[in-house]
Order: C-alpha cells, then structure tokens, then sequence
C-alpha cells in the first residue's frame, strides 16, 4: 500500500467515490436504511459463527464450512458498508490512493475466497446426496480444514498479486470513481499508464478465482439434480433437496448478481443498472446467508435452543 502512495505521489492522492448518486437532501434515508442492513448482517453472521464454535452437534463439516462463509461476509460488509455509512453522513466522498487499493484488496479477497468456499460447500452436499456411505471417510476434518485454509491462501494471494499490478499504474487524473467502492474496472479506467500486463492478469486470475470454482460447482450440482431425479419416492426426493436448497439459493444469488455485473458490456446505460446489481452480492448476500440459513435449517434451530438455555442456566446461578 505504501508503495501505492509513492508510485502516485506525482499524481493524484485521493479519488472520489459518487456512491449510489443520492442527491444531499435524501441522505438520512440511505444513511438509516444501510445501518440497519450492516447491523443485522453483523449480528446475524456473528450469531451462526457463535452457535458453530459453541454447541458440539453442529461440529460437522457442513457447518465448519458455513461458519468460515459467515465469518467471510462479516468481514466482506465490514469492507464496503462503513465506508459508505461515512461518506453518507458526512458528505465526504474522498478515499486516499491506499485506502482505495486496500478497500479493493480486501474485498475482492473474500469474494475470492467465497467462491472457492462455495464449491467446496457444493462438493460436501455432493458427497453427502450422492455418495452418503463415502461421505464421513472422504469429507474427514483434514479436508475440511485443507478445503477452508486453500480457499483463503488462494483469495489472499491472487488478489495480492492484482494488487500489486494496479499499485504499478500511475493515475493522473480525473481522479472521480462512478462507484461507490473502489472496483477494479473503475481504477483500471482512471489509469493514465499502459494496462495491457494488468488485463493479462485480470484475464488469468479471473479464470482461476472465477471460471474454476463455477465449474466445479456446476458440475457437483449436475449431479445432485442427476442424484434427487433418480429418486424414486417423492418423500425422498424432497429429503435430498432440502439438504442443499439453501446453499443453491445462496450459490445462486451470489453467481446470478456477479455474472451480470461483470458479464454485462460497459455502456453509460449499464453502468448505472450494474451499481444497483453490485449492491445484491456486496451488501444483500452477506445480509441474505444468515437469514436464509437460519430460517431453513431445523439443526441451527436447535443449537440456538440449546445455547440459550445453556446461557439462561449460568446467568441464574
């Protein structure tokens, strides 16, 4: 980041970020409505995190895996919303060259890594719908564990190395970002040096953080659908569906918004319609796993039983 700071010093040493376009006078609105959604968020994903560690029947691989993405999307909010809560309240728009890099770095990290944690959840409910009698020797705790770890060394590393590439540019100026975080298309745009090795990067590690874990989650669900068809009891059918449908809506949501913000060709038009969708996998998806994981799930269900009463029990002795 420091090295950001030096490569600019020359040049500019802040950006602007034009958030969402909301005019002034309709601040508090925004201000109050993005409170809340970072407040649940926090509190949501913290309360899954707390009943995974706590109680000892949710010490399964599913859940080690669900606790590691709620864990992501607390510090994914932590990344864009405070930042956003700020300039809302006080008008300040004005983001320094490496607090723009550093907002990029770690944001772009999680969603990394939650791609890859994605996969690696879709390929627990592969195993565990497809192949239950394999399922407690191949999903052992190592793999579980080497599963979590690879995922989060890969988002670091990756987006370390864009990092450094965009560290590299020289931005001269105008210095306004037509976003409301510091995204990679946005900074590659204010550039005022040669992009092309920075776009050989992009290319290359958009197919490892991208391409590869979309892939490896669409084939492990081809299978499960393959698997629930074969079923012959709708009893069961409706069993094997409900084991990964709130993992589908999650993948789901999360794959549908990026794909069209990132897929979509960049026109004026666009470009507003792509910030609306930016906000569904930066802010609603952390929002949304919490709510649809707990809503859904008679184990959590438990667990928060069994924890509150083991919390109501020490707090009356």
């Amino acid at each position: 980041m420091l090295n950001a700071e030096k490569t600019n010093q020359t040049g500019i040493t802040e950006f602007v970020l034009l958030g969402l376009g909301t005019p002034s006078e309709l601040q508090p609105f925004p201000f109050l409505l993005f409170l809340i959604i970072y407040l649940v968020t926090i509190s949501g994903n913290l309360l899954i995190i707390v009943l995974v560690v706590a109680d000892q029947h949710l010490h399964t691989p599913m859940y080690f895996f669900l606790g590691t993405l709620s864990c992501l999307e607390t510090c994914c909010s932590s990344t864009i919303l405070p930042k956003m809560l700020a300039s809302l309240l006080t008008g300040d728009r004005s983001i320094t060259v490496g607090g723009c890099l550093a907002q990029y770095y770690f944001f772009s990290s999680c969603a990394a890594t939650e791609l890859f944690l994605l996969a690696a959840m879709s390929y627990d409910r592969y195993l565990a719908i497809c192949r239950p009698l394999l399922y407690a020797s191949i999903m052992s705790r190592k793999l579980c564990f080497q599963l979590i770890t690879g995922s989060w060394i890969n988002g670091l590393l990756t987006n370390g190395i864009m990092v450094f590439l965009i560290s590299q540019l020289f931005f001269c100026g105008p210095n306004v970002i037509d976003h409301y975080f510091c995204d990679l298309n946005p900074l590659e745009k204010l550039s005022c040096s040669d992009t092309s090795q920075m776009d050989l990067g992009v290319f290359l590690l958009s197919f490892i953080d991208g391409l590869f874990p979309f892939i490896l989650t669409l084939m492990s669900y081809f299978s499960i659908i393959t698997a629930i068809i074969r079923i012959k009891s709708s009893t069961g059918r409706k069993k094997a569906f409900s084991n990964c449908s709130s993992h589908l809506m999650v993948v789901s949501l999360f794959y549908g918004t990026v794909i069209i913000v990132y897929m979509s060709p960049d026109t004026l038009t666009l470009r507003h319609l792509n910030k609306f969708f930016s906000i569904f996998y930066t802010v609603f998806t952390p929002l949304a796993n919490p709510i649809i994981y707990t809503l859904r799930n008679r184990e959590v269900h438990k667990a928060f039983r069994r924890v509150y009463s083991k919390l109501t029990f020490f707090g009356k002795v």
